[in-house]
């Protein structure tokens, strides 16, 4: 199978539509929410991490609108039933079948409502990804938080992700806070354990 991306370091190498997921990312998407059009369609959160251009990829999404079951309600703070935007996204390597990873996110609906292009997945994708939709609502994402775990994959990730047997899929659960400290999206992410990297990185203050 072709390789999608290599990193040259004295790190083993990862092939097979590799993705390194740093935190940094977020600071890098907020940057970006606010400049012109041309330079937020340039590149997207994928092709940041991945190293592939635009032409290289293969991108997927479905919008559809559910009831809030009370674990959602409870993480967003508003009454179980209430409508939520879910959208679902898969992008791979152009010259591979299994997406990099899978992810559904959820918004509720009223928080967005005022933006219509925000519920069309026909938009998609989005130039400047979701800090740049939330901007055009007025929403500024103050903070970010991921919760990572591993199992098992079902057989639908499996097969879905193309993992050879025994390997173990990372659960990310990603939380955007505004800056009033309200829950404005959740994220969560599938990604397979034999070519997704996760990468923290802390910087600390000098004495």
């Amino acid at each position: 199978m072709p390789k999608a991306y290599e990193v040259i370091t004295d790190a083993p190498r990862r092939t097979r539509g590799a993705l390194l997921r740093d935190n940094h990312r977020h600071q890098w998407e907020k940057d970006r929410a606010r400049r012109p059009l041309t330079t937020r369609a340039a590149t997207g959160a994928t092709e940041h991490e991945t190293g592939l251009q635009v032409r290289d990829l293969v991108f997927h999404a479905r919008y559809r609108e559910v009831a809030a079951p009370r674990e959602l309600a409870d993480v967003f703070g508003v009454p179980a039933g209430i409508l939520l935007l879910e959208r679902t996204y898969r992008t791979r390597c152009a010259a591979e079948s299994a997406p990099f990873s899978l992810v559904t996110s959820y918004l509720v609906r009223d928080m967005i409502a005022a933006n219509p292009d925000l519920l069309d997945d026909a938009n998609e994708p989005w130039p400047g990804g979701t800090q740049n939709q939330l901007y055009t609502v007025g929403i500024e994402v103050g903070r970010v938080e991921e919760r990572v775990t591993a199992r098992p994959p079902t057989r639908r990730e499996a097969r879905e992700l193309g993992l050879p047997p025994g390997t173990s899929v990372l659960l990310l659960r990603k939380t955007s806070y505004d800056v009033t400290d309200r829950v404005v999206d959740l994220s969560e992410v599938t990604l397979p354990g034999d070519r997704a990297e996760l990468l923290f990185t802390t910087s600390l203050e000098r004495w």
